[in-house]
């Protein structure tokens, strides 16, 4: 089996424009006299690689506690694209991914630089994927998220952002995106691994 890390350092990550950066803070070592290193730390739900619940663009969405760990974990289809994914885009790839494994098909992970398009998270939205998942650190484009986002949020897909599959070709893979267990918040950070077995 090969696992893939396909998450960011959390302390070096990419951040979203306007969201705070992480911030480590040493609150103990033990060359200065501690029993044991301790580390403290601040960050948006959204820094690095994180998953956003329906509630982050949604008020009475769900939080990403109430969100079934089924959307996280499971088998996954990595398609590569690049530039603005079309209607025709996303019909294709799910299409690929269905021939192959109608399972994986349920949570579509983009690598390369793609923006998603509303045509494409309609067609999404309506193939009622569990999970979809890119490298940038926003679903559609950078400069105006909002109504990818309420398509896609308000079909309850999981959007999986800040990945880095570089050395992930096309294929079927196990994905464990588990986020942190955060009552009430609306998205959160997460390990992302894939799994090819």
């Amino acid at each position: 089996m090969k696992i893939y890390d396909i998450s960011q350092e959390v302390f070096t990550c990419c951040v979203y424009p306007g969201d705070p950066s992480p911030e480590r803070q040493v609150m103990m070592r033990i060359p200065e006299g501690a029993v044991c290193n301790l580390t403290a730390f601040r960050m948006c739900a959204h820094n690095g690689t994180h998953v956003d619940a329906p509630f982050h663009f949604i008020n009475e969405g769900r939080t990403i506690d109430a969100v079934s760990l089924e959307r996280f974990i499971g088998s996954a289809y990595v398609a590569e694209h690049s530039g603005e994914f079309s209607a025709a885009d996303a019909e294709a790839i799910l299409e690929k991914a269905r021939a192959i494994d109608p399972e994986a098909a349920k949570r579509i992970l983009v690598k390369g630089p793609a923006v998603v398009t509303e045509e494409a998270a309609a067609v999404f939205a309506k193939a009622g994927i569990l999970l979809f998942g890119n490298e940038s650190q926003t679903v559609g484009p950078e400069d105006a998220p909002m109504r990818v986002h309420l398509i896609m949020l308000g079909a309850e897909i999981v959007l999986l952002e800040g990945i880095r599959l570089g050395e992930v070709k096309e294929g079927i893979y196990l994905l464990n995106a588990a986020p942190l267990n955060l009552g009430g918040a609306d998205g959160a950070p997460c390990r992302a691994v894939l799994m090819k077995l």
